[in-house]
């Protein structure tokens, strides 16, 4: 009997035994899922991390590509234009060498015109009626003394005779008033000359007692009728000298010729 009950507390102890054994092992097997899942869990955490830290680095990339692509698209029409200045400015570059090409010729040109305008210049005063020669004169003197300077540009000489050109224009459009001396009946007289434009010179002596005017026909001065002229030509010399307004004058106007 006692041996029996030995063998059933033995039983019974290893029954206990394996039970405990049993669930020490399930209970080390549950721990082991549990880390696992943990670690699972924490490696799905820091792989979400890095991806979301892609996903905004990703789209910061794409913004900068996006402004990239502007910037570049810009630079394309901005090259665009300027290929076609630069084109336009090449085929200036190539007119201007031409133009280069042909200053040589063009000098050699411009200077016997600017002497043939002077010489037309020269004859012009000697057959115009007879005002301020002495200046007018002198003028082409400097003219002809300046074509052979070198020290001049061919631009510069044509300029000047330009110049003179449009002195002797404005001689015609205006009246005029200056002091001078001529011959009458042979003895030299101070006269005050009265000039209108082109179409009258007259003059006056400086006491008002004899006057006259350019003949072109005969070439020199001729007295006229005192009674009749004398107060025109005064009031004349007043008018031009701004000392008197501006009124209608008798004076002896050559009647025009046709042209030839």
């Amino acid at each position: 009997m006692i041996m029996h009950r030995f063998k059933t507390i033995a039983l019974a102890m290893t029954l206990s035994l394996s039970a405990l054994l049993g669930a020490t092992a399930q209970a080390n097997t549950v721990d082991a899922v549990l880390k696992v899942g943990q670690a699972k869990t924490a490696a799905a955490s820091k792989s979400q991390k890095a991806v979301d830290k892609l996903a905004s680095e990703t789209g910061d990339l794409l913004q900068d590509y996006k402004t990239v692509m502007k910037v570049v698209d810009g630079l394309r029409v901005y090259n665009a234009r300027l290929e076609k200045q630069i084109a336009n400015q090449i085929a200036r570059i190539g007119n201007i060498d031409d133009s280069i090409g042909q200053v040589t010729v063009i000098q050699r040109q411009v200077t016997p015109l600017v002497i043939r305008m002077i010489d037309g210049l020269e004859k012009f005063v000697n057959l115009d009626i007879p005002f301020h020669m002495d200046e007018r004169g002198e003028r082409i003197a400097f003219l002809k003394a300046n074509v052979d300077r070198s020290d001049l540009s061919v631009a510069e000489k044509f300029r000047q005779v330009l110049e003179a050109y449009k002195i002797e224009n404005e001689y015609g459009r205006k009246i005029d008033a200056y002091k001078g001396s001529i011959d009458i009946n042979g003895t030299e007289r101070e006269v005050n000359f009265f000039r209108v434009g082109r179409i009258a010179l007259l003059y006056q002596t400086t006491d008002t007692e004899v006057s006259g005017a350019w003949d072109k026909n005969a070439g020199q001065f001729v007295e006229l009728d005192a009674g009749e002229y004398r107060n025109a030509i005064i009031k004349g010399l007043r008018i031009a000298r701004q000392q008197a307004t501006t009124d209608i004058l008798k004076l002896p106007i050559p009647a025009p010729e046709a042209a030839k």
